[in-house]
């Protein structure tokens, strides 16, 4: 028996070299796409990276410009008038405005008023009641018990509401008389604190 011993020895045919297609093909089969890019999230994150920055910083902005580019309640002082400051206990007082923020309010030059109640006996009006007279005094702080000085710092909390007042108004009037008495300011041995308007009311 003759036995081939070539056939072993013969070189295994040649595969063929695989095409651009079949390269480009991935494990699964499916080929490889250049815009598959688009797929891919970075580029979401980035512009919404972008988008929460620029809120961010309009936020800010805005913020900014409420505190400090709104009406301060300072500039509405008309410095050259005097102002009347309303307490939450009821109390008015009367002088300058020198400074006012969020947290106090700041008076001087002070005055307010005291009235005097007097009853006159034995006399009635159409209606049976007492004829009672209110005597309304302007008073300049600064000669009380405990002797202050002219100048009052108020919790801005106990602050009712603060007004200009206007120079032909009876308060603004009977300030001037005070200062027009009292050239030299005030003198608490002599009992100049007291300046009356001569305002009697009736209830």
């Amino acid at each position: 028996m003759e036995f081939n011993v070539n056939r072993g020895s013969q070189p295994a045919a040649a595969r063929p070299a695989p095409s651009a297609a079949s390269a480009g093909a991935s494990g699964n089969g499916k080929p490889h796409s250049k815009m598959s890019g688009l797929g891919n999230p970075k580029w979401l994150r980035v512009v919404f990276v972008a988008l929460l920055f620029g809120a961010t910083i309009l936020v800010a902005a805005i913020a900014l410009l409420l505190y400090f580019g709104g009406p301060k309640e300072s500039n509405l002082i008309d410095t050259k008038k005097q102002q009347a400051v309303f307490l939450t206990n009821g109390q008015v007082y009367f002088g300058k405005i020198n400074e006012i923020s969020k947290g106090y309010l700041t008076l001087s030059n002070i005055y307010y008023l005291n009235v005097n109640q007097q009853v006159q006996p034995n006399q009635k009006d159409a209606n049976g009641n007492s004829n009672t007279n209110n005597s309304i005094s302007l008073v300049k702080l600064g000669c009380e018990l405990h002797g202050p000085v002219d100048r009052m710092v108020v919790n801005r909390d106990q602050v009712t509401f603060w007004e200009n007042l206007k120079d032909d108004g009876q308060v603004s009037k009977a300030i001037a008389q005070w200062v027009q008495q009292n050239p030299n300011g005030q003198k608490c041995s002599t009992n100049t604190n007291s300046n009356s308007t001569n305002t009697t009311t009736k209830p």
